[in-house]
Order: C-alpha cells, then structure tokens, then sequence
C-alpha cells in the first residue's frame, strides 16, 4: 500500500467522524481528505513529488500534522523536524537531508529566518498557521487547487519517509523509510493493539516521532487525533477524562512527572485502552505504580528510528502476568519479537547467540529502513545481515527480550563489564528518585569508576547527603559492590533530548572533557 492510503481508509469508512481537533478547532475525515488533496496538487504545481523531500518543523499542531499529509499525497519525502531541537541540530538535518520545502509553525519564524540564510537550498517556505514574513500561510497558499491529486503508483521500496536519529551518541543520521517499512509498522501496531472502537488518541509526545507513528497507525480505523503543544502532566490527566482517550503514548520520564503529581489520583482513566511507553528503559516499581494509577492499560513497544516502534511489544497481559505470577523481572522486558520482526542476539564475529546469553540485540524485518542517507554507515548496520540496533540484551526461553544497555553505554570497571541500566533500575526504587543516569568517569584506580547523576522528587524529605549514601547502600545490597557506584550526585534535573532520553554524553562530558581519552 501507499503511505497515504491508510489515511484514506479511515476516510472511507468514517468521513463525518472528527479526524483532527486542537483546542477549538477540528476537521472531519471529509474535510482533511479535501484539504489534503489541495496540498498535493499545490506541491505537484511546484514541481514536487517523488524524491523531492519537503521537511515540516512544528509542535504538536493539526495543521503541522495535515501538511504531513498532504506531502505524502503529493508522493514526496517528508523529513520531520522536531520543534524542540536546537537551531544547529535542525540546521544539520536540513542541510544532510537535502530538504528543497520546509512547512513550519510560526512559533519558529526567528528559527527561519536563520535557515533562509545558512540552508540556501530550501526554495519554498509555507506557515502552518498564520502568513509568516514574506511567506504565505497554509490555507491561503493552496486555495484554488480544487480537485483530487492522482493516485500514486503501487511502489513498495518509494522513499516516503526520511528520518533522523536521536543524536545521542553523535550527529544524527538520516533515516529511509520506505512504503514497506510504514506499511509494516502499521501492520505490526494493529497485530498486537486490535481496537474494536473508533479510537480517540492524545498527541503528547513529538508528532514527528513516536506519537506520530501512533497516530497514524490508528488513522485506518477512523482514529481522532487530539494534540497538546506542551506537555503539562494534569492537563493530561484533564484530557483523558474529558475526551474518554483511548491511547496515549508517552515517554517513561513523564509518565514519572504524572505519577509523582499530588492529584494524579483524582481523574478517571477507565476509557484507556492503550498506554504506550517506549523511547528508554521504565523502572519496574514505577511500572507497577503506573498499572496501580491508570490501570492494566500499560504496553511497551521497542524500536528505533531504523526500524520504526515496534519490533517487540509486551501486552497488557504480559504485565500482569508478570505481577501475578512473582515472575517480576519480567517487567524488566520490552516483550517478545512482533509476528513482523525476527530478533535474535548476536556477538561481535556475527554469530547468534543462544537464550540467556548477553550481546548485541539484531533485526531481520521490512520494519527496517532503506539504508541511511548518504552515509557509508549503513553496510555497517547490516554486518552479517542482520539490522544492528546498537543495543546490548538477552533473550530468555520464553522468547521475552531484556535490553541491557547501549552497547557505547557499557563501563569496564576494574576490568569487569557494567551496564548502566541494571544498576539504574535499582536506584530507581529509591522513593526520592525521579530519575538517573550511570555512568562511567575516569579514575586512576579503576579506570572506569561507577557513578550516579540523580534527580530527586521534587519536595521530597531527603536531603542530598541522604540520597548519596542511601543510594551507594542499596546499590550495595542489590548488585555488589563491584557493580554499585563509587559517587553520587544529585543534579537540579537531567539533560534529555527533544524526545525525553537522558542524554548520557552530555552527563559525561562534565567528568571527560578535560581527559585525554573518552572512555
């Protein structure tokens, strides 16, 4: 199928039902089918269309999200821009992506003037919202283009889709997704999260990135997509009861925010069907205090920008299993490999590895993207032909998968291997946590020490003297004292990306930076 497509089914089936809606405005499924077959034919009319790639940089906004739409009508790359990246970062993905459009919310109008300037390529400029300085708005700028766009031709490898990743580690890296790879993640989203309903769905986290990826999987079934600007943890809480929310997709930090709010128990969640976490690993005690709150609504997906949201998924049912049955470490789980995915663990001379056994966690599925983008990088991503995620995890006998950590994350401590996330979970318990990051800093003894970056609860009734030695101890208890931190830190908050990771470079830069070696 074509991208578009999905969208058009859910028309078919559901014209009159509200498709978009922020704050007081919505449109019809009618109307967004019209209002994105005038973008088509007004991109179409400036020469644009397959392999022409057209970038869209906006907040959560149903007009950011119908230009989305319309490019892909128009058979154009659409390269997302997440409005909360840095100005550099955004300049870095314009220029490596070759972006020739760029549709954008006015919030960013100084942002643009800058890319005007340093990203000359860029030939054609559309405000979302409102007529920006010296460019048209939306509405305006299509108006006249009457008519239905033609239907693409049936092209399963069609670039449709150029990403970027996080950033974490370096300089994000373009992404191709093609037909196939959304067609697959949408396959795999409606497998493992069937809905009976027409479904009702909170956009909270980025649009351009999981939270889109979600919501345009429920666009086949008629879904209505709400959006928020700004994450604001009790007008979510307002939203879900308000407009009886179905599903909601947010990143484990501010489901930690949510969960620590005084009134997060004074609202009714009942209409939640799915509550997706993804994006970084969640602490099972606030996991089991997430299915206390909201109710046996929580999933997990694991996926990345290489291979779209989710190549494991563990279900509602899996979580309560795991509760009922004492079986607890399985909340430390993203789930079992999706009906689309092949997932297996691999060591560094290619070969696979049998359950139970750390190494890297690789991927065979049409999830997986075309390549990078104008990077030699992507032979290397498919050494022995496997997808490699970067990601260092096991697989038990039962088929559930555990990501240990980021393969650039381990620390070599006194010559043994530490992972950061096992040592994570268990500071994450400590009831004046809201969330850490382990790292390894240098030390002449050691040549790795172990230490935790905390941020605390806010208002909670330890001091940072506490939370220091409480932490080392019960890291002590729990792992040994190889694996517990040597110090402890505690930091007014964490530095995290657009998308919510703890940004564990920027951490390590404060205790590296004057180093003669990185690690």
């Amino acid at each position: 199928m074509n991208i578009i497509d999905f969208f058009d089914r859910g028309a078919m089936h559901h014209p009159q039902r509200t498709c978009l809606t922020d704050g007081e405005q919505t449109l019809s499924y009618r109307e967004t089918q019209d209002y994105t077959h005038r973008i088509a034919l007004a991109l179409q009319a400036q020469q644009v269309g397959e392999d022409n790639k057209v970038a869209i940089c906006s907040p959560n906004h149903m007009m950011g999200f119908l230009a989305m739409l319309g490019i892909f009508r128009a058979g154009a790359v659409m390269v997302p821009i997440n409005a909360k990246n840095a100005l550099e970062e955004n300049i870095t993905i314009l220029q490596g992506t070759d972006v020739e459009w760029l549709f954008y919310h006015s919030d960013f109008e100084a942002m643009v003037a800058e890319i005007r300037i340093r990203v000359p390529a860029i030939c054609g400029f559309v405000c979302v919202d409102k007529a920006g300085k010296e460019v048209p708005m939306l509405e305006t700028w299509c108006q006249g283009f009457d008519g239905q766009a033609e239907s693409l031709p049936e092209n399963p490898n069609r670039l449709t889709l150029l990403g970027a990743t996080g950033g974490t580690t370096g300089q994000p890296k373009g992404v191709r997704l093609t037909d196939r790879c959304i067609e697959t993640m949408v396959a795999c989203y409606l497998a493992n999260m069937p809905c009976e309903q027409p479904p009702v769905h909170l956009v909270v986290a980025p649009m351009t990135h999981a939270a889109g990826g979600t919501a345009f999987s429920l666009l086949p079934l008629g879904g209505t997509q709400l959006f928020m600007a700004e994450v604001e943890p009790e007008v979510i809480m307002q939203m879900i009861e308000r407009h009886k929310v179905t599903h909601l997709f947010l990143p484990p930090t501010v489901i930690y925010v949510m969960l620590s709010h005084p009134k997060v128990r004074d609202y009714d969640y009942s209409s939640l069907k799915y509550f997706l976490y993804a994006a970084a690993p969640m602490s099972a005690d606030k996991l089991r205090q997430a299915i206390e709150v909201f109710g046996p609504v929580m999933v997990q997906s694991y996926g990345q920008a290489e291979a779209p949201m989710i190549c494991t998924f563990m279900s509602a049912q899996d979580h309560l299993d795991a509760l009922k049955s004492g079986n607890e470490h399985r909340l430390f789980s993203c789930g079992r490999a999706t009906a689309f995915a092949r997932v297996a663990i691999m060591d560094d001379e290619g070969k696979l590895l049998g359950h139970n056994t750390k190494g890297e966690i690789v991927v065979r599925s049409s999830l997986v993207m075309d390549g990078y983008y104008n990077l030699e990088a992507t032979q290397e991503s498919r050494a022995y032909g496997w997808h490699h995620t970067g990601d260092i995890g096991t697989i038990d006998d039962d088929g559930f998968v555990y990501i240990v950590d980021r393969k650039k994350d381990m620390i070599i401590s006194g010559g043994f291997n530490v992972f950061p996330s096992e040592i994570e979970q268990v500071i994450w318990s400590h009831p004046a946590v809201q969330d850490c990051a382990v790292i390894g800093v240098p030390d002449e003894k050691w040549g790795e020490a172990v230490k935790a970056v905390v941020e605390k609860v806010p208002d909670n009734i330890f001091s940072e003297e506490d939370i220091e030695a409480e932490i080392i101890t019960l890291c002590k208890e729990k792992l040994g004292s190889v694996k517990a931190p040597k110090t402890v830190e505690v930091w007014q908050a964490l530095p995290r990306s657009p998308v919510g990771k703890v940004l564990k470079k920027e951490i390590r830069k404060t205790f590296w930076q004057d180093q003669a070696r990185a690690i």
